[in-house]
């Protein structure tokens, strides 16, 4: 195992866009939050340090209301752009069959987000925008079992605290104004001496209550799946898929009047590779993914573009 390893586990759960189960949405983007290698981390200890680019373009079109803000607005159509920097500590543990990680996210967000929507006895198209922090995301313990040295799995919890600005009636917020808790775990499995890779990540979401509009997601579990070809050039080729399944219903006045809105999803497209070495221990790594949404029913329907740069020096 190398040091390009260690920053796939630590991006492994990519920060969502800045709207709930609530707008239609969540924290978890269908087939984003796998990356690389996604159960390993290396013996190699010390800090780590990788940055990502998401770009979420979907709709809800027709007459379905979608809870949003406190507000229910139709045919809702949003473009949120997330930028983060990711840090992680690999611990000092040895090569044994054992390894640990901690790692925080500082994610900045831009959404922008019309619909139409009534407030009392006016109705109207409304666009809003913003741009800023969006929550902080961090994993206290990250811990990755090496069965052996092709296949190895990961299990971690990590957490999303309301940090970013939140205010009631506005249809593009910074935050979700919950905290939320996802458990995971993670698979990888080596292939033909390491050139041919599977790897896999599931998780639930756990949300508490949005105190400003009264409303509780449910939980939302999801699974993302990444095949990945290599070649000696450093390029790496492959195809990523997710599924993504409220558990049960959502709850409070909005979500009772809209029918508990549970949605689902699921999602395939192709991945793209390449790492450039420097030197032993100093490499650079892209990975880039897109992916098509379909049979989604209560969520936004989009393309979810995923920029993936991670640095070894």
């Amino acid at each position: 195992m190398n040091r390009r390893i260690a920053f796939a586990l630590l991006a492994a759960s990519l920060p969502a866009t800045g709207m709930a189960t609530e707008g239609a949405m969540g924290r978890t983007i269908t087939g984003a939050q796998v990356t690389p290698y996604a159960a390993i981390i290396p013996p190699d200890p010390g800090l780590h340090v990788s940055v990502s680019f998401i770009n979420y373009s979907g709709s809800i079109g027709g007459q379905r209301e979608v809870p949003i803000g406190g507000l229910a607005a139709l045919d809702v159509r949003a473009n949120v752009d997330l930028f983060a920097g990711t840090f992680a500590y690999i611990w000092d543990t040895g090569k044994g069959r054992w390894n640990f990680a901690s790692m925080i996210t500082v994610p900045y967000i831009r959404p922008d987000v019309s619909a139409a929507v009534t407030i009392g006895q006016r109705s109207g198209e409304l666009s809003d925008k913003a741009s800023g922090l969006f929550d902080l995301y961090f994993a206290p313990v990250i811990a990755s079992y090496h069965v052996s040295e092709v296949e190895h799995w990961s299990m971690g919890v990590y957490v999303y605290a309301p940090t970013a600005r939140y205010d009631k009636g506005r249809l593009a917020n910074l935050g979700l104004n919950n905290w939320t808790f996802t458990p995971a775990v993670g698979y990888t499995h080596l292939f033909d001496r390491g050139s041919f890779e599977f790897s896999a990540l599931a998780g639930v979401d756990f949300y508490t209550k949005n105190n400003a509009t009264d409303y509780k997601n449910a939980p939302v579990a999801h699974i993302d799946l990444l095949a990945m070809k290599r070649t000696a050039s450093g390029w790496g080729f492959g195809a990523v898929a997710g599924w993504v399944q409220q558990l049960s219903d959502d709850k409070g006045p909005t979500a009772d009047r809209l029918g508990g809105f549970k949605g689902h999803a699921f999602g395939v497209g192709p991945a793209v590779d390449f790492k450039k070495s420097f030197s032993k221990d100093s490499s650079i790594d892209f990975t880039l993914r897109w992916v098509k949404e379909f049979d989604v029913t209560n969520r936004l329907k989009g393309e979810p573009l995923v920029l993936n740069v991670s640095f070894a020096l």
